[in-house]
Order: structure tokens, then sequence, then C-alpha cells
């Protein structure tokens, strides 16, 4: 009863459903050979690109900076700034760049802020501060890092005596063999990854004068310690020359021009080179002889053996092609660093003013970001140890230091290359609002406060000695007049004024 019951159920269905369909049979080897394989061409190891990525490594950023290999770069890169003009002349740019000649610590109108400012400019360069800054952006250019410790120094003639002691990258530095987990090169961390303690040695280890004290050292803590890199990849700890991939550029620029040079020498002290056709025989074995000298007279003519010619040594070096060798190896050696190449060569005859401003662009941007980060690492932490030892001589109150921590610093800018275009934007744009006198001081690198009051006072001095004259010459006082005005929208809107009236006489 069953068997029926199902045959009947077959009969009702539709053909389609009763016809038999053969489906293919689902293999999975058949299916994983003829998978499409996409990936990266880079990815894949082959006998053209075996030879260029040969040194890859996994490393860390830590273990890939390690002691030895920081060690390797900073002396070759010491190397070629010491013996490379043009290597020495993009570290001092860029550091004259980056500091400028002194950097202005804004903190307000106030009389408070103003005296403190006036205050912490003079321990400045009691202390010599922005020298050593130009210092600092120079070793980390060539060493990667640097490195400043906070101390006191009874020698500044200031009543302040912070001082900030500068130390090279090697005077960093884990005693070997005892390092420990939460110590890397020299510097202990806590769980957060903060460093806490820097290991100084007392002396540099390369002088070899004091080899066995330079080996002793001390753990100073991190608050008094200044640390200045840049950290290019998490977890990296530990600076490395920022002239790193431009090193072998420098050194085959130097190995080039000698090569010029010396080719150049050689075909100019040699007169000439005697060639012959002949077999060797006696006398022709005797001219072969590369110990004949034979003087030439000038302006003479002169006869040679039978069988032989004289022909000038001819000078086969590049010529033609070193100046534009040159160009392009300092151009690619100062990309690292954001350089162009006018400024890098110290060399713009090849620019015009457009392209000049547009390559500026992105030497001023990087510039910038470099600012920020020595405020944040260097600057904003010397002027909070400066602040503590400061309230003290000064007197001041708790709410008077807590004022006082609202800050800012004006860098001295690049001078434009058109100062009459630059002071009509300018004055553009203090009338129209979009531009303050403080701002304006400001990225010359002064106070315009101090910068109006000086101002001011020679206004006066200049009218005081104007009615002196006129008085000497038996003359009534009157108005001094002068063309030589400030920034001011009131100063620009006195023109239009007098050209109102003229218009309604």
């Amino acid at each position: 009863m069953a068997v029926k019951s199902k045959t009947t159920v077959r009969k009702n269905k539709p053909r389609a459903i009763r016809a038999k369909v053969k489906r293919p049979i689902f293999d999975v080897d058949t299916a994983s050979s003829g998978r499409v394989n996409a990936r990266y061409d880079v990815s894949r190891t082959t006998e053209e690109n075996e030879n260029l990525w040969k040194y890859v490594d996994g490393l860390s950023a830590a273990e890939a900076n390690s002691p030895t290999v920081r060690k390797t770069i900073r002396e070759r890169a010491r190397y070629e700034v010491a013996n490379n003009s043009y290597a020495n002349g993009i570290v001092d740019t860029l550091a004259a760049d980056t500091i400028g000649p002194v950097i202005q610590l804004q903190l307000g109108d106030t009389d408070l802020s103003q005296r403190t400012e006036r205050a912490f400019s003079k321990w400045a360069m009691a202390a010599n501060l922005w020298a050593k800054m130009r210092t600092m952006r120079r070793a980390k250019t060539v060493d990667g890092e640097s490195f400043g410790m906070l101390v006191t120094n009874r020698k500044i003639i200031n009543p302040v005596k912070l001082d900030v002691r500068l130390m090279e990258s090697e005077m960093i530095t884990s005693w070997a063999g005892m390092q420990k987990d939460s110590e890397i090169d020299g510097i202990r961390f806590d769980e957060d990854g903060n460093p806490i303690e820097y290991r100084a040695l007392k002396t540099h280890p390369g002088d070899y004068r004091t080899f066995m004290k330079s080996l002793a050292g001390e753990w100073v803590k991190a608050e008094y310690m200044l640390h200045y890199f840049r950290e290019v990849r998490p977890g990296q700890v530990r600076g490395v020359s920022e002239l790193t991939p431009a090193l072998s550029l420098f050194g085959e620029l130097r190995l080039f021009t000698k090569a010029v040079i010396n080719a150049a020498a050689r075909a100019a002290e040699i007169s000439g080179v005697m060639q012959t056709t002949l077999l060797p025989d006696s006398v022709a074995a005797e001219l072969a002889d590369p110990l004949t000298v034979i003087e030439i007279a000038r302006n003479n003519l002169v006869s040679l053996p039978e069988g032989w010619t004289l022909a000038q040594l001819k000078a086969e070096q590049p010529a033609t092609t070193y100046a534009m060798f040159k160009k392009e190896i300092i151009n690619e050696a100062a990309r690292c660093i954001s350089m162009p190449y006018n400024i890098a060569a110290g060399d713009s005859s090849s620019y015009n003013y457009a392209s000049g401003r547009l390559d500026h662009q992105t030497y001023d941007r990087g510039i910038e970001v470099e600012r920020a980060e020595i405020q944040h690492d260097v600057l904003d932490r010397i002027y909070a140890a400066w602040l503590s030892e400061y309230r003290i001589t000064a007197a001041l109150t708790a709410a008077q230091v807590m004022d006082l921590t609202d800050h800012e610093w004006h860098f001295s800018s690049r001078g434009h290359v058109d100062p009459v275009k630059e002071a009509n934007a300018d004055e553009s744009r203090l009338n129209n609002g979009t531009l303050t006198r403080a701002r304006y001081w400001a990225k010359r690198g002064a106070d315009h406060k101090r910068e109006t009051s000086q101002w001011i006072k020679e206004k006066i001095d200049a009218e005081m000695e104007w009615n002196k004259a006129r008085k000497d010459a038996g003359l009534d006082p009157a108005p001094f007049i002068d063309t030589n005005k400030q920034f001011a929208p009131a100063a620009v809107d006195e023109p239009e004024e007098d050209n109102k009236s003229k218009e309604t006489e």
C-alpha cells in the first residue's frame, strides 16, 4: 500500500520535474585548480627582483635601529657632513631656517605677561638657548636625535640658574649585557610605554683619554632630560639620521667630482702620446720605454722618427654632463628633508619667481611641522622648568603662575623676495581685518605690544626734537610732519579722508 501511494504521487508530478536532470558533481580539487589567484606582483620573488630586496627584514622599530646600526649610520653621516660642502650647507641652512635667530615667547598683553616675556628673553640670551636649539636641530638631522639635560649652572649671569647641557646621542646607552626587559638602548619605560629614566654617561665614549671613566653612567629622571627625535615607526624609541637615504648619494657625488678633476688634471699635465706602427727595434724600444722623457720646445717644429706620430691626449671626462649629474644628485639628496634644489645647492639661476615660491611651499610646510615637534619636545619643557624657578625669584603667586602657563611660541619667518608686494598685502589684510598687528609682529618673531610702544616713543621723540629745532630757529611750535606710518587701519584711512575733502572743495 505504501509503494502504490508513492507511485501515484510520481505520476501526478509535472513532466519537467519527472525528467532526470544531470547536475555536475562539485569536486574540491577541480575547483581549486581552476581558481584565479590574484595577488601583487611585487610580493613574488623572481630572478629579476631578487637583488632589489635582498636585505629586507621583519625587525621591529627598536631592533632595526639597534645601537650597532645607529652607530654606523651616525658616523658615516658625520663624515659626509664634515667632508661634503653641499651636505654641510644643507644641514646648516635647515637649522637656521627652522630655529631662526630667536624664538619669541608670547604670554599676553598684561603687565605681568610683558615682564615675564622680557625675563625669559634675558635668561635665554644668558644661557645661549637659541644657539643650543640650532645645535639640537643640526644634531637631529645628522645623528638622528639630540639630548639635552636640564641642570643648574651657577655661572649664568641671571637670577634663574637653569641651563640646558647638550649631549650627543652615544652618551645615552645601556650598560653592555645588563639591559633589562623594561630598558631599550639606555632608556627605561613604565608599563604604559612612557620613558622614566635615561642612562647618561659621564664622558663621551669616543674620548679615549678617559676610556674607563666613559663607561660609567648614571640614571637621570625623564623630567630632567630632553629627547628630541622623530618617531617614524610605531614603537621607535631612538632616532636615525635624517640623511640616511642620501648618504650614498653624497658619497657618489664626492667620488664623481674627484674623478672628473683627476681626469682633467692628468690630461693637462701630459703634453702628448707618441704612437708607432713599426716593429720594435732598438730605436723604437728606447722611445717606447715608459721612463723615456722627451722635452718638446714651445713654438718650434719637431721632427719625429719614421713611423711615429704625435697626438694630443684628450680629456675624456664628461664635461657636458657633470653639471647635470651634480644637479640631479643634490636634488635627490635634499628631497629626504623636503628641501628644494635652489636652497640645497645655493643656486637659483634656473628658477623663476613662480617656481621658486612653489618649491618653497613644501619646504615651509615641513619646517612648520618640525617647529610643532620642537615646541612639544623641547620648548614647552624648558619653559615649564624655567617658570618653576622664576616663580621663586619673582615671588609669584599660584594664580599668577597659572596665568603664565598659557603661552605661545612665535618663530621668525623668512623674508619675502619682494618686500613691496609683501607690505602692500599686509596693509590690505590689516585694513579688512584678516590680519591683526599681534599676528603681523608674531610672524617676524617680535612682540606687538613692545613694537607698538617703541613706535609711539619714537614718534614722541621726533615730535620733541622737531619743536626744539623750531624753537632754536625762532619759530612757533607746529605738528611734526612724518611720512613714515606704521601698519594700522587709521594710518591707511588718512589719504582717503584727504581725497574726500578735496572732492568736496
